[in-house]
């Protein structure tokens, strides 16, 4: 389905560098941050660059649907790869075919972000799908090289850690709880109540996950929109 709202030419775009930015920025100064376990600041910091690690693989998600900058697919692919590079060295190009594999076989066999079982052997087959062992020796490369530089508790506090809990975030909010169970509509998914509030911060919208499938077209930051027009049926 085409997307329901106009959008501004550089819009996304500038969405896009804010989060990419954003994300530097909390890298670069809490590689620096004096860690002390008894302030609440360490563990808000780990939950904000959460969010952000989480920001970056939305943001590669649009870019998969050419919705960064849908007059230029090179743009689009350059956020694209840069997001999933900085999230976790993964190709963009195979991202994407798995992701249009998920829109067009939802809920199937060939759907490589379903499973049938529960939350924790489901998270893992939906981890296998994706990580691949070179990755995983690519990062442990990184990691050595930048503990030369960095403190390694900053490194595995706002660096591993957090990536790691984006991905729960993005498993339980964007595939798991849409998609578990069995449902009476086309996308085999469900909707979060509408709270825009709690959307955003629990996985920047994609609670409305009926709604994202009813239009892909539609960039992160404005499904609240589509949430707003009740296009969830069951039907």
């Amino acid at each position: 389905m085409q997307n329901l709202t106009k959008t501004p030419l550089y819009k996304g775009l500038y969405i896009a560098i804010a989060v990419i930015v954003l994300w530097f920025v909390a890298i670069i100064v809490l590689m620096n941050y004096p860690i002390n376990f008894l302030s609440p600041w360490a563990y808000v910091f780990i939950l904000v660059q959460m969010h952000l690690y989480t920001g970056l693989f939305i943001t590669a998600h649009d870019a998969m649907h050419g919705i960064v900058m849908p007059q230029k697919p090179k743009i689009n692919f350059i956020i694209g790869q840069l997001c999933t590079l900085l999230y976790a060295l993964f190709p963009f190009n195979t991202l994407k075919s798995k992701h249009f594999k998920h829109h067009n076989f939802v809920h199937t066999a060939k759907d490589p972000d379903y499973y049938e079982g529960g939350f924790f052997i489901w998270y893992f087959s939906f981890i296998k799908q994706y990580i691949t062992w070179w990755q995983i020796i690519f990062m442990a490369l990184v990691f050595n090289i930048l503990k030369i530089y960095i403190q390694q508790p900053n490194l595995l506090l706002f660096w591993v850690l957090p990536s790691l809990l984006s991905t729960l975030q993005l498993f339980y909010f964007g595939t798991y709880r849409p998609h578990k169970g069995q449902h009476n509509n086309i996308y085999q998914s469900t909707s979060q109540a509408k709270n825009h509030f709690v959307a955003f911060f629990t996985c920047y919208f994609f609670g409305y996950h009926y709604e994202h499938h009813h239009s892909p077209a539609t960039p992160w930051w404005k499904l609240w929109k589509i949430k707003n027009k009740q296009v969830y049926t069951h039907q």
